[in-house]
């Protein structure tokens, strides 16, 4: 493990979750910041866990079921379309996407995806790449850098309420929907 590698649960802090909150992390993976949102946002709320890979969302499926967890549901989406998550429009207070802007084709269509499932005031956790770093994270021609993060999220309706270091590897953003 690299010291000082992004961290999920320190990472979060930013967005200010609350018991009872909806939250979706596009682009799950194998769930390193699912599983601390729920612990967050408890029985009352809910984490939806999207991925467009059935294989990581099978192993992720696996450890919910296998740790008892009621507030967590693997959804099976393409979050770069809109309408692509299949969750409900206005319907989240925050959407957490990490390492996944650099992977994506339709940036725009990500980040309209991001506008449109949260609720009026939902916040956008923003977490990637700094740059390449030769075997691990992105080809440098994939990656984004911050302030051109900064011009999509802004173009597609949200405002930067705050930059954080989220990594020796990373950067990290709060965008809340306008």
């Amino acid at each position: 493990m690299i010291l000082n590698f992004s961290n999920p649960e320190k990472n979060i802090q930013h967005l200010n979750l609350k018991e009872g909150a909806v939250v979706a992390d596009f682009g799950s993976g194998s769930g390193h910041y699912v599983f601390p949102i729920s612990n967050i946002v408890g029985d009352s709320g809910k984490v939806y866990a999207v991925d467009i890979q059935k294989s990581l969302l099978m192993k992720l499926q696996k450890d919910i079921t296998q740790k008892s967890i009621k507030n967590i549901e693997t959804v099976w989406g393409d979050v770069e379309n809109i309408g692509g998550s299949k969750l409900r429009a206005s319907s989240l207070d925050a959407v957490v996407a990490s390492n996944i802007l650099f992977q994506v084709d339709s940036k725009s269509g990500f980040v309209h995806e991001c506008n449109r499932v949260l609720k009026p005031g939902g916040k956008v956790l923003l977490v990637d790449w700094l740059e390449s770093f030769g075997g691990i994270g992105p080809q440098p021609q994939s990656v984004v850098d911050e302030e051109t993060a900064k011009k999509l999220f802004e173009q597609g309706g949200f405002a930067l309420k705050e930059s954080m270091p989220a990594g020796n590897h990373h950067y990290g953003m709060i965008f809340i929907k306008a």
